[in-house]
């Protein structure tokens, strides 16, 4: 009963901080968005406010690795593992800019939606082929605008933590657009927040690891199934 308590105030909070922090991110939209055309500032703010919710946990114990390793002026499509919803905020907690690709039902949602539509995070539509060849062209856009692209290439949340096998969309862009794969762990996250489950369970230790970057000479002669087979490779070592 204490844990479902915890939850529903934890929820609450989320709920109640979203429209303050909106609000903040829609006038830094609106002072940056001429100027700052890859909306990093806004990107920021948007990491601050989701790692807010981490830190507001005491229960949750959260480490950063390998950050350092991030050339910044660089692009990349960032690939990780997926093992619960609590994975965003980890990402985020990176504070590094990128964007989402995210199904389009999210963007839906009160304020926290409405701020991917300031981001220009984008949009995939499920089972819709129109939505999926818009999506790889806003993909591809983004990319050649300088932006790193996150994605979950397993597509979805592992039930049981194992790593499931990975779809091939985010190799294609890169092979495409010639650009570094980042690999990132993340891990704890299912243990803090299950698939299926909005419960509280407790004291959990989750972190987030940056792995050292595949430029694109190491997979040039590769096929995109062969090149997500080597990342999932990479990260599975690491898992």
């Amino acid at each position: 009963m204490l844990n479902r308590l915890i939850a529903l105030f934890f929820i609450a909070f989320v709920a109640a901080t979203s429209a303050l922090f909106f609000c903040v991110a829609l006038v830094i939209w609106v002072l940056t968005v001429l100027f700052d055309k890859r909306l990093v500032l806004l990107h920021l703010f948007s990491s601050f406010w989701a790692s807010v919710y981490l830190w507001a946990m005491p229960a949750w114990s959260v480490r950063v690795e390998g950050r350092s390793t991030i050339r910044m002026r660089d692009n990349y499509v960032i690939v990780s593992n997926h093992q619960s919803q609590l994975d965003i905020l980890m990402a985020f907690n990176l504070f590094f800019p990128f964007k989402w690709v995210s199904k389009a039902e999210v963007f839906r949602i009160p304020f926290i939606g409405w701020n991917m539509y300031l981001n220009r995070y984008i949009k995939l539509k499920r089972g819709d082929k129109r939505g999926i060849a818009k999506m790889f062209k806003d993909c591809e856009k983004a990319l050649a605008g300088g932006n790193s692209l996150f994605v979950f290439p397993e597509g979805t949340r592992s039930e049981t933590g194992s790593l499931k096998p990975f779809k091939s969309g985010a190799f294609i862009l890169a092979k495409k657009m010639k650009i570094p794969i980042l690999p990132v762990v993340i891990r704890g996250t299912k243990g803090a927040l299950p698939k299926h489950s909005m419960n509280f369970h407790g004291h959990q230790k989750m972190s987030i690891k940056v792995l050292e970057s595949v430029d694109y000479e190491r997979y040039a002669q590769l096929s995109a199934q062969e090149t997500g087979e080597m990342i999932r490779e990479i990260i599975a070592a690491e898992l």
